[in-house]
Formats: C-alpha cells, structure tokens, sequence
C-alpha cells in the first residue's frame, strides 16, 4: 500500500468515525451550543414529562415565519434542523399563556421586572430592533427569555408555539466565554 493510499483511508476512517459520533450523538440528543445566550459548549435534550412551564430551559425550534427568516439572515440563528431549516433555541420558559407581559425598556411579567430584560434599540452591528408590543401570552404559546445582554428572545420575537418544545436543556460540558 503506498502511501498517498494510506493517506486516504486515513482520512476516509476518520471521516466516517466522526460521521458515526455525530449521528449517535444527534440520536441521543447531544446539541452543540456555540452562541452566547447560554454557556458554549456540550447540551443533552432530556424528555420533558410536563407541559413547560415558566423556569422551565428548553431547546425549541422555532415557528416558520418572517421575524425567524431575518433573525437568520442577520445571523442570530443558524441554520439546523427544525422547520425551515433553523437551529433550535436554547431558552427560559419566563411566560405561559394567560400572563400578561410588559415590554418597555426590560421586560415584566405579571408586574415582576425580569433582571437582565433591557431592551435594545440595535443589535450589534447598529441595525434595529423592534421590541415585542407585549399582552397576554396566547393559549399554546411560550414566551422565552435568556438573561445575556445580546440575545434574541421574546423581548423581540413575541411569544412562539409550544409545539415547538423538543425538551429541557441540560448543560454536560459547557464553559463561559
């Protein structure tokens, strides 16, 4: 066997290992966080065994629509395999329906400011963003929320569907920046 022949089942050995390790992974619910909302790193999707409900940290995908197309045109989200071709989120259940939330200048929910809620006016790059009106959040719906500064969450978006949920998200290995 030469060695340019050796060089290349090598790498193919590699290739597919690597391969194999990720679709395992996938299958028993490992994610990759690499944006800053939560921790980088490590996450399991574990089974929710209840409805979510508020204090609840879970992955979900989120709905097909406008404000989910420029998130990931502006790139606060990548690409994965939820509807659409979105990654799934990593946030906090901070709302559930029937609770009415505020949004104006940080965020309230049943009159209880949330620390770390502000709203900004831009991203970081100086584009703007709306902030969500507020009101009551719909039957079926969540509103999510993530204390990082820079995050995409409800505060924007509004509250998404439930139906989205794909379980709590549980940290394994995982470090801040």
């Amino acid at each position: 066997m030469t060695i340019r022949v050796r060089h290349v089942v090598m790498v193919s050995a590699s290739f597919v290992l690597l391969a194999t390790l990720a679709g395992i992974g996938f299958i028993s619910g490992l994610r990759v966080n690499l944006t800053p909302s939560y921790p980088l790193g490590l996450w399991r999707i574990e089974p929710l065994a209840h409805d979510p409900g508020v204090g609840d940290r879970i992955f979900i995908c989120p709905p097909q629509d406008p404000a989910f197309e420029l998130a990931r045109d502006r790139g606060y989200l990548g690409r994965g395999l939820c509807p659409g071709w979105f990654s799934p989120l990593i946030k906090t259940v901070v709302a559930v329906a029937g609770q009415r939330v505020v949004v104006d200048g940080d965020i309230a929910v049943g009159g209880v400011h949330l620390p770390h809620s502000s709203v900004r006016p831009t991203d970081g790059a100086g584009r703007a963003l709306a902030p969500f009106a507020g009101g009551i959040v719909p039957n079926g719906q969540l509103f999510l929320f993530s204390g990082f500064a820079g995050s995409y969450d409800s505060r924007y978006f509004g509250p998404i569907p439930a139906a989205g949920v794909l379980g709590l998200a549980h940290p394994l290995l995982v470090f801040s920046p």
